[in-house]
């Protein structure tokens, strides 16, 4: 009210002006007269999880969020450490959903997105996101990744020979077994990967995961993100400032052929159109709400906050190879033919240093299992099959 009243005084106050003196007050001078709308931090977010595309770092900056703020995560019930993926999310795969209802604040572990059932857990006004990756290194992470879980890839030898002849290998009446294999996003988003790539059909996903989703992250511009996501959320810096969770030893990498790099696009169509499509829509949306040279500004800032962070906890100053983790603990899942990476904390640091240190590298198994705990303390603890050193930590 008062803002509308003050904006009715300046338009009357501009006539007057207009008709005496032909001056009218500019826009940039009505912005300064009224006072911007403050920004409260969003705590009601949902993220979808997909694969292969650094979301278990994601997954890690929403655990901590989620702590900060003392709100309630949507985890996985009893043993399971994904909310029933591969299968269709429903709401009863959340733990505890039957007695606490509509009451989340936060979902981030992996599930095959349904809008009608995650609504039945997350509140109105939740704020929807996810992030996607260029299909091309996708492919070839998820094959090293899944290498001993799908068919398709256990079959053949190396990633260029399954993309010389894809269909050799894949059979589609596999599909749960295969779904790593081909247009896994699409999949991720609850759709058909193995759908007929079909114009009409693509642009209307397309156009309904514009309407369930607020926000679309692109991965091979992992800071740039961070950077949208703390304006779009009214998030810190220290909220969205990370150390890259789940990436693997280099040596693992297999190079692509040129040939293969084309086939990519052509086997996995859905998800280059979806990718092409929302990182278009990325940099527009960056355009509009922050401006380029603002986002190179900030992401400097990050990540110099990182550096100095990394200093503070990690003794080697990055992540090193599974063999060299010193607490077996800090020990992130092994998968197929990849060398998943962790981190060793430097020793002696202070209790509250070695808090904020210890959730930056907790994989994703031991973070979610710790939180299960936390909050379902009279449940059976999730089993990662690795020694908890952080039991004490909510203390």
């Amino acid at each position: 009210l008062i803002i509308f009243s003050l904006f009715l005084g300046l338009t009357c106050f501009s006539t007057f002006f207009h008709m005496k003196n032909n001056y009218r007050i500019s826009k940039s001078q009505e912005e300064l007269l009224i006072p911007p709308t403050p920004c409260h931090a969003k705590t009601n977010v949902m993220f979808l999880k997909t694969h292969k595309t650094a979301s278990s770092t994601v997954l890690n900056i929403m655990f901590r969020f989620a702590e900060r703020y003392n709100l309630t995560v949507a985890l996985p019930a009893d043993q399971l450490f994904h909310l029933g993926y591969p299968r269709t999310f429903v709401a009863e795969f959340v733990e505890g959903f039957k007695t606490i209802g509509q009451n989340y604040n936060i979902m981030c572990n992996h599930l095959r997105f349904n809008p009608l059932e995650v609504k039945r857990v997350m509140a109105a006004n939740t704020f929807y996101f996810s992030i996607l990756r260029n299909p091309i290194p996708l492919l070839e992470s998820s094959y090293i990744y899944y290498k001993h879980n799908a068919p398709a890839f256990s079959k053949s030898k190396n990633v260029n020979e399954f993309l010389a002849s894809p269909t050799k290998y894949y059979h589609p009446e596999n599909y749960r077994e295969n779904i790593y294999a081909r247009n896994i996003m699409w999949f991720d988003f609850g759709y058909d990967n193995n759908a007929e790539d079909d114009t009409q059909y693509t642009q209307a996903v397309l156009e309904e995961i514009e309407q369930n989703f607020h926000l679309i992250l692109i991965a091979d511009y992992f800071d740039e993100s961070m950077i949208l996501l703390k304006h779009t959320l009214c998030w810190d810096l220290d909220d969205v400032i990370y150390f890259k969770l789940n990436s693997r030893s280099q040596d693992t990498v297999q190079t692509l052929t040129p040939e293969s790099e084309e086939q990519i696009k052509t086997w996995c169509s859905l998800d280059w159109k979806l990718y092409l499509h929302f990182n278009q829509s990325f940099w527009r949306r960056i355009e509009e709400t922050i401006g380029l040279e603002v986002l190179k500004k900030e992401v400097d800032h990050l990540r110099a906050r990182q550096k100095e962070l990394m200093e503070t906890c990690l003794s080697e100053q990055e992540a090193v190879r599974k063999k060299d983790i010193r607490n077996k603990a800090l020990l992130p899942f092994q998968s197929g033919a990849a060398n998943i990476l962790g981190y060793n904390l430097k020793q002696d640091l202070d209790n509250r240093t070695l808090r904020t240190c210890l959730k930056m590298v907790m994989p994703e198994l031991q973070y979610t299992s710790y939180l299960y705990a936390v909050q379902h303390p009279h449940k059976k603890r999730k089993d990662v099959e690795l020694p908890l050193l952080w039991t004490n930590l909510q203390e």
